[in-house]
C-alpha cells in the first residue's frame, strides 16, 4: 500500500468480505477480498482510520472489534448506500459504495450495539 489509505468500506458476507480503501483525495488505493479469517489479522496490521458498514445483524461485532485496533467505525443503514452502487451490483461495488458514503458529510449513522449477557434468564449490557 504505497498510498495512504484514510477511509475503508467493508462488505460484510458469510464466506467473503470485500474491502475498499480510498485515500484523502477520494481514489480507490485498495481493492481487497479476504476470508472470514484473515480480517480481524488484515485490520489489526491497518493504522488507525475510519471504517464504513453496512448496518445489520452481525456487524455490530465486527464494529466493536475493529474499535479495539484504534479504528474509527461508522454504521450506515443499507438504504442510503444504495445510491453510490455503480452497476452492476456485486460485492466489491458495494464496498465502494460504502466507502463513498461514509465520507458523505451529511450521512446519517447507525450507533453501534453494545455486547449483551443473558444472565439468568435477563440480558445485561456489558
Amino acid at each position: 500500500m504505497a498510498q495512504k489509505i484514510s477511509v475503508l468500506g467493508i462488505d460484510i458476507a458469510k464466506l467473503a468480505f470485500h474491502v475498499v480503501g480510498m485515500d484523502d483525495t477520494g481514489h480507490v488505493v485498495l481493492r481487497k477480498r479476504l476470508a472470514r479469517g484473515e480480517l480481524l489479522t488484515f485490520m489489526a496490521n491497518l493504522p488507525p482510520l475510519r471504517i464504513g458498514m453496512e448496518a445489520c445483524g452481525s456487524v455490530h461485532y465486527w464494529a466493536r472489534c475493529f474499535r479495539e485496533y484504534g479504528h474509527e467505525v461508522w454504521l450506515i443503514v443499507p438504504q442510503f448506500v444504495k445510491a453510490y452502487v455503480k452497476s452492476p451490483k456485486n460485492d466489491a461495488r458495494d464496498a465502494e459504495a460504502i466507502c463513498e458514503a461514509v465520507i458523505r458529510p451529511t450521512m446519517r449513522f447507525v450507533p453501534i450495539k453494545r455486547e449483551r449477557l443473558i444472565l439468568g434468564g435477563h440480558a445485561a449490557i456489558c
